[in-house]
């Protein structure tokens, strides 16, 4: 029954794609406002079969119905219900079930909140997002259909979801705040074809965009993070990013979404980077699709990425009719945008916004080709090429120092031409906080170089950021508080500015974590001792831990601190039925100075253990950088209101 109802859902859903394709085409060329009209009614019933597939999928998950193959593939009775749950994206074909699903809510949202003002634009937006849905739906109909019955005799319990998925509670939200922000790019793609076709962008154009294309930088931004987080807390390497190619994946697109917000902004304050803004979210939306493609074909080897599959062809011959696709419209229409403005003056802020989105595109291409060198070696060559560590970081590091710079020097600089006295006491000012910042960091023991520069280049542009964001503030406070549009203004601004400094924090916080890094490894037997830093471990005993889905030794491992008690930690080892290799669940004692980060290695027969200890200064403040870069984020997109009322 629910394989055969899951089948009738998505099919539907592909033909209400299907249909609306050409309805969305036909009103945005027409200006059909019947035409329209019944487009957002196509794009509502593809959004509410995505969901009701997606739920019924939940359900056949919670019931344990191993007549259902995807159910028969990742669910278990011993698993716990959130872990039930959260096997719908631990592989393949539920992962693109719920991509539908999230695909089929922006799309849903658009239609509904776009409802005045956008007219011009909202057919061709709706049409191009049907299009991918189309793709989509086709993969969940066929190829990656997680519908299908299981052919008999019918199991009565299955192996459980990967256990590397169910080894920490962030697998329950990285993926979805990745997927959002994967699959949310698909919005401002689409607005940037409609634009083309259009021929012109207009302000109510640019203003939804800006707010959509927020929308997935800012769950892209978070699941990065969430995905640094778990690599930190759950692989038991003690680090928190190594360039792993399913890792580069979702940066890249990041990369890319920022220089796009930031191109946005000039295009709205002087009318240039037109060109710009479009292709850069128009590459945005490809290197998602090149992302999905990494992780789902079996090409790269990586603790993220699923095994071979059936769709990786398809996918890249999606990717491919994409691009094709995206070059034939620019050349096409592009010179329908309108010409540039005049240059700007060297010493302008525009010109700083160009600096900066140079380098953010130099960073992808600079990631782009350590990610794909390895792949395309291999597969022209045969021969298996490693670009690591080394390569991205000589590569990475001084463009990110440069970015550094930037977000002090291009904010500070005024838009258009400024008197030389001005501009001169505009970026003479935070000196004495950047030379803080240094003296700060030395006091603190920094002795690195790139550790005193960070500080310096850091404190210089946490002053500009602080000073350009109370500005408008300030201006409020003196013109008076009775402008509703004068308040969102100034919370965009204020939420900008607040991202710079997530921005400035999580990267001073990488530089020093990556300097001053402490190691320690032992073999210990019960009552033997291992020291690291200022920390005293003793190792007590292991303990085994059964449960419904693994068992789990734990070792108990006392904490001293300069002669006092400061508690246990408990790192343990998990047994899962479906893997051979046990996995490791780190313990962190994470405070806002250091962490101190314990590991088990194995378990030895008579009750030993091997430990991996790891001292790291400053790693919580990464995670706090990110988060203020996601309230920041908040702010602006309440700033930019993405209503139905604000695209008129």
């Amino acid at each position: 029954m629910i394989p055969a109802f899951g089948q009738a859902l998505v099919l539907l859903g592909l033909l209400a794609c299907a249909v609306g394709v050409p309805v969305g085409y036909y009103a945005g060329a027409s200006r059909s406002s019947r035409a329209l009209e019944w487009t957002r009614r196509l794009t509502l019933v593809f959004a509410t079969t995505m969901t009701a597939a997606t739920l019924l999928m939940v359900w056949a998950l919670l019931r344990h119905d191993f007549s259902v193959s995807y159910v028969a593939q990742v669910g278990s009775l011993a698993t716990p219900t959130h872990i039930t749950i959260v096997s719908l994206w631990s592989s393949l074909d539920g992962s693109i079930l719920f991509w539908g699903f999230v695909l089929g809510g922006f799309a849903a949202a658009v239609a509904m909140l776009q409802r005045s003002g956008h007219e011009d634009y909202l057919g061709y937006t709706l049409a191009t997002t049907l299009a991918v849905g189309v793709f989509f739906c086709f993969l969940i109909a066929g190829p990656a259909n997680p519908f299908r019955a299981t052919p008999p005799p019918i199991p009565i319990d299955g192996p459980g979801p990967n256990a590397l998925l169910q080894n920490h509670v962030l697998m329950i939200v990285h993926p979805p705040m990745l997927y959002l922000g994967y699959v949310g790019m698909t919005i401002p793609f689409a607005m940037a074809v409609a634009a083309l076709l259009r021929g012109q962008l207009g302000p109510t154009w640019l203003r939804p965009l800006r707010a959509w294309l927020l929308i997935p930088t800012g769950f892209l931004t978070v699941g990065i993070m969430l995905g640094g987080w778990w690599s930190y807390e759950v692989l038991g390497w003690g680090g928190y990013w190594a360039w792993d190619p399913v890792e580069n994946a979702s940066f890249l697109p990041w990369l890319t979404a920022v220089a796009a917000v930031h191109s946005a902004l000039v295009l709205e304050r002087r009318g240039t980077l037109k060109a710009w803004t479009v292709i850069l979210v128009l590459v945005s939306f490809l290197l998602t699709l090149l992302g999905t493609f990494l992780t789902r074909s079996g090409v790269v080897n990586s603790v993220h990425s699923f095994t071979q599959s059936p769709i990786g062809p398809l996918f890249l011959s999606f990717l491919a009719l994409c691009l094709v696709g995206v070059v034939l419209l620019l050349a096409l229409r592009l010179d329908r945008l309108g010409s540039e403005p005049g240059t700007s003056p060297l010493a302008s802020r525009e010109t700083g916004f160009l600096l900066n989105n140079l380098l953010l595109v130099a960073f992808t291409f600079t990631v782009l080709v350590g990610t794909l060198f390895p792949i395309v070696a291999e597969a022209v060559k045969g021969v298996k090429v490693s670009v690591g560590e080394p390569y991205f970081n000589r590569m990475a590091v001084p463009i990110c120092f440069a970015l550094l710079a930037l977000m002090g020097i291009g904010p500070s600089l005024p838009w258009g031409r400024a008197e030389p006295a001005k501009l001169r006491r505009a970026l003479l000012l935070p000196i004495p906080a950047a030379l803080l910042g240094a003296v700060i960091a030395y006091l603190f023991g920094g002795r690195s170089g790139y550790v005193l520069w960070a500080a310096a280049l850091g404190g210089y542009a946490v002053w500009v950021a602080v000073d350009q964001g109370l500005r408008p503030i300030r201006a409020r406070h003196r013109g008076g508080r009775g402008n509703p549009s004068g308040l969102r203004s100034t919370l965009r601004v204020v939420g900008g500015y607040v991202v710079h400094i997530g921005v400035i924090v999580t990267f001073v916080a990488i530089a020093i974590s990556a300097n001053y890094q402490e190691s320690a490894e032992a073999t210990l037997r019960p009552g033997e001792q291992l020291e690291i830093a200022d920390f005293e471990l003793t190792f007590g005993a292991v303990e085994v831990d059964r449960q419904p889905h693994r068992t789990a030794q734990k070792a108990s491992i006392g904490i001293r601190r300069d002669g006092a008690d400061t508690g246990t930690l408990e790192p343990a080892l998990n047994f899962y039925d479906t893997m051979r290799e046990p996995l490791g669940t780190p313990a962190v004692r994470t405070t806002l100075v250091r962490d101190l980060y314990l590991t088990v290695m194995n378990v030895g027969a008579d009750g030993s253990i091997g430990l991996r200890a790891i001292v790291t200064p400053a790693v919580s403040w990464i995670w706090i950088g990110v988060l203020v870069m996601g309230l920041g984020t908040v702010l602006c997109l309440v700033g930019a209101k993405p209503s139905a009322r604000s695209a008129a």
